[in-house]
């Protein structure tokens, strides 16, 4: 991807765009186009500390800037204060290269400066390489770090810090509050430190937006100064870490290299030749990340604020690994899971603070299953998934119909019911307070496809592996009152929830698991009817939107204070995730022809132009329901960028096509 500067024409404009590297262990370097810092999440180091989680704030930028012997100075950063005073280095920066690790080329007058920046995988540890190509006058280019160390959710003023500075050899040493410090050092520079020295107040205009403290202080503990010749060409580079180990030891053109190779072999692997297939290969690999607590791989939802949730990686699962070819780390996913199943359930989430997960979803079990069978379809690898695996599914399944906490457990007519008015165990699971905004407790229209569908999987497993098959009658049960009780006569769609009060016809995303898992609860006419009503009164170009238009509760943009956003995330606002399973209801139901799978092709299109938006590279959690459908939430979302690719590569069968 390349981009100029039609894309920064302003500061505001600039700041639209984001680009994320990150390290393997839930650590990532964000920044915008145009590398301001526009969000509080925005940092070119934040590290975690228990991996995947406890994410801290240690280098938030670099400013650069360069002088000259006859008292000419220039700013190649970007960034704006509370008062409202912009710094134009963006007027500098000729073109953006972003293809596998970011790339940006300034200039000024006959000079020119090329950045790139990558992370050490595995390590918490960042690179920013510059190539300065001096002009006729003798010049000095000055790098001068900011320095944090907080919560990548907070803010921090310059009245919390309490920083010590150490100077060893090459090699500076920062220590605050807390257990770990930031060492960095720049070849060939030369350090000044300063004395109680503070950036203030750099405003983060999406924090503003979002109703949130927007201004924070860093400090600044010096600056590098590096001369270069007329004529020079140098090549700088900044290495910051909270790593132990020889700082100096790291050669960062090496790390850079090691790092490129690496995401070529990803595509090489995943031997995709379509360009937004290609693109969201190397997305994928940014939310597979290791676990501390299991030793093995699991799934970051999305950046930059969530970490590891089960619901997310099951359904992020088969997209993120198996169309990637990454057969090893989805045995490590299913794997991790299953040393967490309790109750008959596995983790909704892995909290940040390391400690024990919360069980509080229906629905990511279930999820489970899928990726399972998905598993053994595409590896063939069923002696793994009996020897791990299997046992973990009889529970679960013997949780759901014995009963389990959260009020979980499958009623006489074979139908799952959960929750209470209390609690919020689906995907549409927002809560403010004592406030419920999307009540879905008791039969869920999705729960309980799902359930079909884990019950026909186990049914199917029982025989491959010669168990009782005590799964398929109950199954049968379980279709039959799912055709009954979940038709919307009126409508010609299904039901969403089932309960006490009644059958609830708010007309949602969720009944396309109906018809878009591996075994369809619903088929014939009525499956055509769903499809059609979910086009009709859901569908736009990045996925369904979370309620119709038609209702009087649906809201079209997702923006504002935080209950106000909370108000709108499940009540019209899209999400990309359903439309995979909307392409796979699609093609199935028109028969899997050639003809339906170049149709399919247009749902998948749009997101050619979309990967050139909001997170570069990645797809969006979530998009406004109304136009021009504007992206929002998470900028890089795991099974946003999972169910595009899955079904791109699993059911049109992209690259077959040409």
């Amino acid at each position: 991807m390349d981009f100029g500067k039609s894309s920064w024409y302003s500061y505001q404009q600039g700041c639209q765009r984001e680009w994320l590297l990150t390290n393997g262990i839930g650590g990532y370097s964000s920044l915008s186009l145009i590398c301001s810092n526009n969000r509080r999440y925005h940092g070119l180091l934040v590290s975690v500390s228990v991996p995947p989680t406890k994410r801290q704030l240690f280098l938030s930028n670099i400013l650069e800037n360069m002088s000259f012997e006859d008292g000419d100075t220039v700013s190649f950063s970007s960034f704006q204060t509370g008062s409202g005073y912009i710094n134009n280095g963006y007027t500098h920066l000729q073109r953006v290269e972003y293809n596998f690790l970011p790339e940006f080329v300034f200039s000024y007058k006959d000079i020119f400066i090329k950045k790139k920046i990558s992370m050490k995988q595995g390590d918490n540890t960042v690179i920013v390489q510059y190539e300065v190509r001096n002009g006729h006058k003798e010049a000095v280019f000055k790098l001068t770090p900011l320095i944090n160390n907080r919560d990548h959710h907070h803010t921090s003023k310059s009245s919390h810090f309490k920083f010590s500075l150490k100077h060893e050899a090459n090699v500076i040493r920062i220590s605050g509050d807390g257990e770990s410090e930031i060492r960095f050092l720049v070849d060939g520079g030369e350090f000044k430190s300063y004395n109680d020295c503070f950036f203030y107040d750099m405003l983060y205009e999406v924090e503003r937006e979002r109703g949130l403290d927007c201004t924070e202080d860093h400090f600044i503990p010096g600056c590098y100064s590096i001369k270069i010749k007329p004529w020079e060409t140098k090549t700088v580079s900044f290495i910051a870490t909270i790593e132990t180990y020889d700082l100096e030891g790291i050669n960062a053109t090496e790390v850079i290299q090691s790092q490129e190779e690496r995401l070529k072999e990803l595509l090489d692997r995943a031997g995709l030749q379509n360009q937004l297939c290609r693109r969201l290969v190397l997305a994928a690999d940014s939310f597979i990340v290791y676990r501390e607590s299991t030793k093995s791989k699991t799934v970051i939802a999305g950046y930059p604020w969530f970490t590891d949730w089960g619901r997310d990686t099951m359904i992020a699962f088969s997209g993120l690994t198996l169309a990637t070819g990454r057969y090893e780390d989805a045995k490590d996913i299913l794997l991790t899971f299953s040393k967490y199943v309790n109750y008959g359930l596995i983790p909704n989430m892995f909290p940040d603070d390391g400690n024990e997960p919360a069980y509080n979803s229906v629905d990511a079990a279930l999820w489970y299953f899928e990726a399972v069978n998905s598993y053994i379809s595409y590896t063939k690898d069923s002696d793994f998934i009996q020897n791990n695996i299997y046992g973990c599914l009889k529970d679960i399944c013997s949780g759901f119909i014995n009963g389990t906490i959260y009020d979980i457990k499958m009623t006489e007519d074979g139908l799952v019911t959960a929750g209470s008015e209390n609690t919020q165990l689906t995907w549409m699971d927002a809560k403010v307070g004592d406030w419920v905004v999307t009540p879905r407790h008791g039969k869920a229209v999705e729960i309980n496809a799902l359930w079909y569908n884990a019950l026909m999987i186990m049914s199917s497993l029982a025989e491959r592996f010669g168990d009782i098959d005590s799964y398929s009658a109950i199954a049968s049960k379980t279709k039959e009152s799912f055709q009954k009780e979940f038709w919307n006569e009126k409508d010609e769609c299904l039901y969403d929830v089932i309960n006490s009060g009644g059958k609830d016809a708010d007309i949602r995303p969720n009944q396309i698991l109906a018809i878009g898992l591996t075994y369809p609860v619903v088929d014939g006419q009525r499956a055509e009817k769903i499809l059609n009503k979910v086009w009709e009164e859901l569908y736009t170009p990045y996925g369904l939107r979370s309620l119709s238009r038609n209702n009087s509760g649906y809201k079209g943009v997702y923006c504002g204070t935080q209950l106000e956003r909370d108000g709108a995330y499940h009540q019209g606002t899209v999400w990309t995730w359903p439309l995979g399973r909307f392409i796979k209801a699609y093609i199935h139901i028109n028969g899997g022809t050639e003809q339906a799978r170049r149709n399919a092709l247009e749902f998948v299109y749009p997101f050619l132009e979309h990967v050139k938006d909001g997170g570069l590279g990645s797809i969006s959690e979530i998009f406004d329901g109304d136009n021009p459908h504007y992206p929002r939430g998470c900028f890089a979302q795991a099974w946003s960028v999972s169910e595009i690719l899955r079904a791109a590569v699993e059911d049109i069968g992209i690259d077959q096509l040409g």
